[in-house]
């Protein structure tokens, strides 16, 4: 498949669906027919989980404008709030103008934990499983010799003692294994179902979970961006004030955990409908990234902006346990289109854009914040739901659409008085 040479495709908002899809699938020169939709039918909805009835569709959409690490992307994102693609595809753009975003990625280490009850010496359990490490990795690389052979596997050992728990002392043994370009989880967890019994007459003690951790605090994800702060400027504000702007609002999510808390959910904004596209666990990344803001003992900003010598900057870091194989990325027909669409080689890549997206809306909502106010941009960007839910259908939703933003009166009531004088 040849790789996107430009991501910046102008006039995609003023297609229809079935056009952008041909236009995005002729940027992409790969076939994306499988994200148009109805491509889950009933058997296959049915073998991958339980108690099926039917299929909940969500919209998709594709954020453009994209260059990482010098590389355009046309980004997939399924998401049913209004105003998340278009505002990460307006950041894109500015962004671009001053190459994009940098991106890097830890090896996609994962840990499994193994608690240990009524051990009878913690400190000494401690030192004999450090000296049984050599032969417990061994056990846990037996587990898994395909993975071994992609160069991943059990890389080593931590041992995490806790004196003093509601059911009193407990070890914690974690493994950490290399999981290449699969999200993990199926891999540690059997590692951790084999190691149990060994551990468990080591420490002299008794088993009882034996599971991953979705803090993959081995396995974090950063993403930059430096961008002439003169590209910011609008018809009312320099590019210096509204980047300085962005600064100050990110200062009250750094300080504040009720900001931090709205803004971190503003960056998932970004990242979840990727990870949703792609068939990945999205409920994983998100319990990932908000432990991870809170491992300071505060929950603070997974963001950082400032303004040096009239350049924004902006950085993020957070775990992204991404997969390439395996689970939904590899059975549901879309999620396989938008990894094709993507072109990512590895899970790595696949985090590093991830992540530039978080990054992306994170700047979109600080620029807004820091401007007109989160509602008017929005607000305009849902007039189409507003006119459908006040009973809008065909022509007459762009149309209704339209008006409603015109007036600045962008509700249900204003759209049903304006669809009876139709």
């Amino acid at each position: 498949m040849k790789a996107i040479t430009n991501s910046r495709l102008e006039g995609l908002r003023d297609l229809m669906p079935n056009e952008r899809l041909q236009t995005v699938a002729q940027a992409a020169n790969t076939d994306i027919a499988a994200l148009g939709g109805n491509v889950l039918g009933d058997q296959l909805a049915n073998g991958m989980i339980e108690n099926v009835i039917g299929k909940f569709e969500l919209p998709l959409g594709v954020a453009t404008n994209f260059v990482v690490n010098g590389k355009d992307y046309l980004i997939p994102m399924a998401v049913e709030e209004p105003s998340v693609v278009a505002a990460a595809s307006y950041m894109a753009r500015i962004a671009r103008e001053s190459g994009g975003f940098t991106a890097d990625a830890d090896d996609p280490i994962m840990r499994a934990q193994i608690q240990v009850l009524r051990v009878p010496d913690l400190e000494a359990a401690k030192t004999d499983l450090a000296a049984a490490e050599p032969d417990l990795i061994k056990a846990a690389n037996e587990v898994d010799t395909v993975l071994v052979q992609l160069g991943g596997g059990c890389r080593g050992i931590e041992v995490h003692s806790f004196p003093d728990t509601p059911v009193g002392p407990m070890l914690v043994v974690h493994l950490l294994v290399d999981v290449r370009d699969a999200m993990g989880a199926n891999a540690v967890n059997s590692m951790a179902e084999r190691l149990a019994p060994s551990i468990a007459s080591i420490a002299q003690g008794d088993v009882r979970l034996r599971i991953l951790s979705n803090l993959a605090d081995k396995r974090l994800v950063r993403a930059r961006v430096r961008i002439d702060a003169a590209t910011l400027k609008t018809s009312s504000l320099s590019g210096n004030d509204v980047a300085q702007g962005i600064v100050e609002a990110c200062a009250l999510a750094l300080v504040d955990p009720y900001r931090a808390a709205t803004h971190n959910k503003g960056i998932m904004n970004g990242i979840d409908p990727v990870v949703l596209a792609t068939g990945n666990d999205w409920r994983a990344i998100e319990a990932g990234a908000h432990a991870f803001a809170a491992q300071s003992g505060r929950y603070t900003s997974l963001t950082r902006w400032e303004l040096k010598d009239g350049f924004l900057e902006g950085k993020i870091e957070l775990p992204m346990a991404l997969g390439l194989v395996g689970g939904a990325t590899k059975t549901h027909p879309a999620a396989q289109a938008a990894i094709k669409l993507l072109d990512v080689s590895s899970s790595s890549e696949l985090s590093q854009v991830a992540a530039s997206v978080g990054l992306a809306q994170n700047m979109a909502a600080l620029r807004a914040l820091a401007t007109e106010g989160i509602q008017k941009g929005h607000m305009a960007l849902h007039a189409r739901n507003i006119a459908i839910a006040a009973g809008a259908v065909d022509d007459q939703i762009d149309e209704v659409a339209r008006k409603i933003v015109q007036t600045g009166e962008i509700t249900v009531a204003h759209a049903k008085t304006l669809l009876q004088q139709r």
